[in-house]
């Protein structure tokens, strides 16, 4: 006999800091995926006003959880995702809501014209095929342009929800703060220079930058689609992370670079290699000069030396900064005016763009990148005073500008790549690694509204050697803003990372829900 379904009220409240686990238990003692769809949909109402993570509401999402309750009371067998709500990114394509990349340009609510997908991005169409009840798409800055926050969207800034004065991290501001809020169990994000790493941990949650061409991310607006581009899950704990990327890892024909993925993937799953004794015996490098000669605050170098005794109290040896003298620090190459961020690999934007565009479908409004400019061309990304002029520090990327059609040349890109790759590998076997574990922070979250931007450790390194990197909750700044640290390993080592991270989470559970309010 069925249980009693659990009332509303109490459901919403169950709703807070809900798991994957909790949902499913949920759902066995008889709650149906339209109630807790309901339940989150009640919270976006009371909450989203305040916080603006959300930009457009699925109109089908009760729809698709009764769908997946048929399927149930039929009896069939389900993942351990079906029926659980998410959101995602507003840059990924999905049929029926509009992609607008947070310009007013490509909204036609803010007075432009809206790009309207014809199918839904690979990453999305992964997540309705795992049976997720998709409760809508999430804001972020112009064109993705900042990993800091979505100041600039057509839709007005997104608030951090753990301290809503601070910057909410970026590109993925509104991911992040739909997770951070309850106002969905799990969201997807994507990066190009830190948009998932910053959001996570400027909201205390655990993202997975994944190794690049692990996951697709054709039909994804893109900054640098065929270098850098890489989606992947924000969540609240590591197992409903793992069991995300389970579901959005390998190889599909609509993003022929996922090749690379065909047989990486762990035998089981992510989630299955979870180990609350992963970390006994590993030996992890620690962050210093070797790596970014950028110091820590002594705030954060304090917070991180506690993070060091949990870990070494888990069983793991720690090697202090392993780069040192390894030439490894001396590789990036800065653009003037940005904190540390080397846009290499991003010339291929415009071309990239393009095919973007074609993907979209004969019905959308612009389907080559001569089309967007021009429609674009009163706040012309690129020129001075753009959200990209920074791009033409970039030596590469002028021939790319001027023929958006042509190839663009990444050799420079492609030998940073692998001189970065080198000295990681280089240095991981002499020292004997197993990871590294990182602050992802050199210093507390600035203010919403100001010059500052995120000062983090990892961003831009990973991204253009295309590692995978963990980012987890490991405490918080006196400020409240949240502390946390970030796994970074070899390439395709997401397996190995989310064990070493499962085993720091089960033993210190520094995640703790945010005070919301609804005025």
């Amino acid at each position: 006999m069925a249980a009693d379904p659990i009332p509303a009220p109490a459901l919403s409240d169950a709703a807070v800091e809900m798991t994957v686990a909790d949902a499913q238990e949920a759902f066995a003692r008889g709650v149906t995926a339209e109630a807790l769809a309901e339940a989150f949909l009640a919270r976006i109402a009371t909450y989203n006003p305040r916080y603006n993570a959300l930009i457009f509401l699925n109109p089908h999402a009760l729809d698709e959880a009764r769908a997946i309750d048929r399927r149930r009371a039929a009896g069939e067998a389900l993942g351990p995702l079906a029926g659980v709500p998410v959101v995602v990114k507003d840059t990924m394509d999905m049929a029926g809501l509009p992609t607008t990349a947070g310009w007013h340009f490509l909204c036609a609510k803010a007075g432009g014209t809206d790009l309207m997908p014809g199918t839904d991005s690979p990453v999305v169409a992964r997540m309705r095929a795992a049976g997720c009840v998709i409760l809508g798409k999430t804001n972020v800055p112009v064109l993705s342009a900042t990993g800091s926050h979505a100041n600039d969207s057509w839709a007005g800034p997104t608030l951090n929800a753990m301290v809503p004065e601070s910057l909410p991290g970026g590109s993925s501001a509104g991911t992040a703060t739909a997770v951070a809020a309850s106002l969905a169990v799990l969201g997807l994000a994507e990066e190009t220079g830190g948009s998932i790493q910053n959001p996570a941990s400027a909201q205390g949650l655990v993202g997975i930058k994944p190794t690049f061409a692990l996951v697709p991310n054709a039909g994804v607006v893109p900054l640098a689609g065929s270098t850098r581009d890489v989606v992947g899950p924000i969540a609240r704990c590591v197992r409903d992370a793992a069991l995300t990327l389970d579901a959005l890892a390998g190889y599909t024909a609509a993003d022929p670079k996922t090749v690379a993925a065909i047989g990486r993937r762990p035998k089981g799953g992510y989630a299955a290699g979870l180990s609350t004794t992963a970390l006994q015996g590993k030996r992890l490098g620690l962050y210093g000069p070797g790596w970014r000669d950028r110091p820590l605050s002594p705030e954060t170098a304090d917070l991180y030396a506690r993070a060091q005794g949990e870990i070494a109290a888990r069983g793991a040896a720690l090697v202090a900064d392993p780069f040192a003298g390894s030439g490894f620090a001396a590789l990036g190459r800065p653009v003037a005016g940005l904190d540390h961020y080397d846009a290499s690999g991003i010339e291929s934007v415009v071309h990239d763009l393009h095919h973007y565009l074609q993907r979209l479908g004969p019905d959308a409004a612009y389907r080559t990148f001569a089309e967007f400019a021009a429609a674009t061309k009163a706040e012309d990304p690129f020129a001075p005073g753009g959200v990209l002029d920074w791009m033409n520090q970039v030596p590469a990327f002028a021939p790319c500008l001027a023929d958006p059609l042509a190839p663009p040349d990444l050799s420079d890109f492609l030998s940073l790549r692998e001189r970065y790759l080198a000295i990681f590998d280089a240095v991981m076997a002499e020292h004997g690694l197993d990871a590294l574990v990182f602050p992802q922070m050199r210093d507390a979250l600035p203010p919403l509204h100001g010059p500052e931007t995120i000062h983090e450790t990892t961003v831009c390194e990973i991204n253009i050697a295309g590692l995978p990197g963990v980012v987890m909750p490991a405490g918080f700044y006196a400020s409240g803003a949240p502390f946390c640290l970030i796994f970074v390993g070899r390439l395709w080592s997401e397996a190995d990372l989310l064990a070493l991270a499962h085993d720091y989470e089960a033993a210190t559970r520094h995640r703790r829900a945010p005070a919301l309010s609804a005025a």
